[in-house]
């Protein structure tokens, strides 16, 4: 084997020291670079999740200008709100700028509404490929099992609302999202005060659909605090809507009671008559979804808001639609489970902070509410043309 020349002192000067002035060239180079171009990265391209980072570190999210539309992404979208809500959002920002999503097929006339894709919330990955791919800026996150669906199904609930949220907030995190999360009335418990309910009280939930909520509401504020995240969450009382069947709610009976009533004229109530609960029409739900997203964040004074409409009773909605139906005849055969549930409700709740932070007001109280959901069947109509 040849052997390798030896190296003297020399030598090695000689090698070494243009090697030296090379490095020193480099070095110069990028200190100009450094003071010619901006050093500041938008968070959202910086690759890295909070299941990753070390525990000092933090981070804030970075809006979308003031001049573009978000970009939305819309989970558990083929549910009561998430269609409703995307119409509402295709108005205002366009129709291509709002997806929605769901792991159900969506019916042919919401699937040629606007975009749709397939989005499964327990799939992390599929998720951040989908808030990439769309360069997605909001978040809202509708995917969950309802109260009494939820405790037919415990395990499912809890990873549908629990794991699932994990994985929405890591992914709002990393990529600078504003995220919004729906709570509920169902977040409350016996031991909370009931009327009104406040937005800062105690909350010991007995369903693991309430006990879910709460855990996204902490988790939500914990993300904003200590990263950064723009998390906006309002707690909606019960949902009552036209155009979509009741999809397991403690409060569905407010909604089953006009589809029962225009088919048969018959309703079998499965709480008590004198259950008072807040209740809101999908409107204005929709409307204070949109107006606490838009709402500047210097005005936000908490990131869970209770927000508020109306309250009543099944004997009370029974009254006010016989006046407009008086032939409805309402009895009543309590579900023992429902029941509970719904005692251990908010019966009112107190949405002073939304009022005063960013302006939230309602539009419909009980008289409207019957009158827009007769009108949305055709009842008025038909009355006129019988008599």
């Amino acid at each position: 084997m040849q052997e390798q020349p030896e190296i003297t002192g020399g030598d090695w000067r000689g090698i070494i020291m243009p090697i030296i002035r090379t490095l020193g060239t480099v070095a110069q180079q990028a200190q100009r670079v450094q003071q010619v171009l901006p050093v500041t990265v938008a968070i959202r391209n910086i690759s890295f999740s909070p299941r990753q980072v070390t525990s000092d570190a933090s981070f804030h999210s970075v809006s979308f200008s003031e001049t573009d539309h978000p970009k939305v992404l819309i989970t558990g979208g083929l549910g009561q709100l998430g269609v409703g809500l995307a119409k509402l959002l295709r108005k205002r920002f366009g129709k291509n700028n709002v997806i929605l999503s769901d792991i159900r097929k969506p019916p042919s006339n919401v699937f040629h509404s606007g975009p749709f894709i397939y989005s499964d919330i327990l799939d992390y990955k599929n998720l951040r490929e989908i808030v990439v791919n769309n360069r997605i800026t909001w978040l809202v996150h509708y995917s969950a099992l309802l109260s009494a669906v939820g405790e037919a199904n415990v395990a499912l609930a809890r990873s549908v609302n629990i794991t699932g949220l994990h994985n929405i907030l890591d992914i709002a995190a990393e990529h600078g999202l504003r995220l919004f999360v729906p709570s509920t009335i169902g977040a409350f418990g016996p031991t909370s005060p009931r009327n009104p309910t406040p937005d800062l009280c105690v909350q010991r939930p007995r369903t693991i659909y309430g006990v879910s909520k709460v855990h996204a509401e902490l988790m939500g504020e914990y993300y904003h605090h200590r990263y950064g995240l723009d998390f906006r969450c309002l707690r909606y009382p019960g949902i009552i809507s036209a155009d979509s069947m009741p999809g397991g709610g403690t409060t569905d009976y407010a909604v089953q009671i006009f589809h029962d009533a225009i088919k048969s004229g018959k309703f079998e109530c499965n709480l008590k008559p004198d259950t008072r609960l807040p209740m809101m029409y999908i409107d204005d739900c929709l409307r204070a979804t949109l107006e606490v997203m838009e709402a500047p964040a210097d005005t936000l004074t908490m990131r869970t808001y209770n927000i508020n409409a109306m309250s009543f009773t099944p004997e009370e909605l029974s009254q006010e639609l016989q006046k407009q139906m008086p032939e409805l005849e309402v009895t009543y055969d309590v579900d023992l489970v429902r029941q509970a549930i719904a005692d251990s409700w908010p019966m009112d709740f107190d949405d002073s902070n939304a009022r005063k932070d960013w302006g939230w007001k309602h539009d419909y109280d009980l008289p409207e509410l019957v009158q827009t959901m007769l009108n949305y069947f055709g009842v008025e109509t038909r009355m006129v043309g019988a008599n």
